[in-house]
């Protein structure tokens, strides 16, 4: 179906172990639904730009490839973004 192929990307960079990151999916599980979630452990070779940039910050979320959040989710930050993609994508 097309439904999925419009889903906005959300993009997780974590490594492992990361608490932080398992909390921020839990916050997530409800709109599973509406977006793809794509994570990148920044601690592989072919990732090491993203572990330079975000070594500290972890998690750290980008929207359709552009930067959103990080620490932790901003619900309502969230939300807003994600319902504006949905609307250009109606």
């Amino acid at each position: 179906c097309s439904a999925s192929a419009n889903k906005p990307v959300l993009t997780l960079f974590t490594k492992k172990p990361c608490p932080l990151c398992d909390e921020a999916k839990e916050v997530l599980e409800p709109y599973k639904t509406r977006f793809i979630l794509q994570e990148v452990d920044i601690t592989l070779p072919e990732n090491s730009a993203w572990y330079e940039k975000y070594k500290y910050d972890i998690p750290v979320f980008h929207l359709n490839g552009k930067f959103l959040m990080k620490h932790q989710v901003d619900i309502q930050k969230f939300e807003d973004q994600l319902m504006k993609l949905e609307l250009q994508n109606d």
